[in-house]
């Protein structure tokens, strides 16, 4: 995956540094992608049975509240344990995708479109943030 590739023979010094995205770390990004994995993990099931997420506007006052929130809730994980939560997730991620009807991606669906806005549209953005972070300390 591109994204795991972006982070790639980082050293945990270099995983913690704050300043890849704002104030966020290699490591805070890695989480940040696992808890939109889990999202998806938690709504696409409730979008095959024809129901509707909440909206992050209305249940948390938009997604960059909820984004804001969530890194608030795992800012006390350590490296290892972000590690191990974003290869679950992801491998959980995979066998759900694996087993979706696949009428869900032969055309535009609330399916699909869930899938691309938390997962593969995601995952690039993060990516090419780490890739960017990293040449600019490379050139330092």
């Amino acid at each position: 995956m591109d994204f795991k590739a972006s982070y790639a023979g980082l050293a945990e010094a270099e995983l913690l540094e704050p300043g890849v995205t704002g104030n966020w770390s290699a490591r805070d990004i890695i989480a940040h992608v696992t808890w939109w994995e889990e999202e998806a993990l938690t709504h696409l099931p409730l979008i095959l049975e024809g129901g509707r997420p909440p909206r992050y506007s209305v249940k948390y006052g938009g997604i960059d509240a909820f984004n804001a929130q969530m890194t608030e809730q795992k800012k006390s994980l350590s490296l290892s344990e972000v590690l191990q939560q974003q290869g679950d997730t992801h491998r959980r991620l995979i066998e759900y995708i694996q087993r979706a009807p696949a009428e869900q991606f032969t055309r535009e669906t609330r399916f699909r479109r869930r899938l691309r806005l938390d997962i593969y549209g995601h995952y690039p953005k993060h990516a090419q943030a780490i890739r960017k972070w990293r040449a600019q300390r490379a050139g330092e």
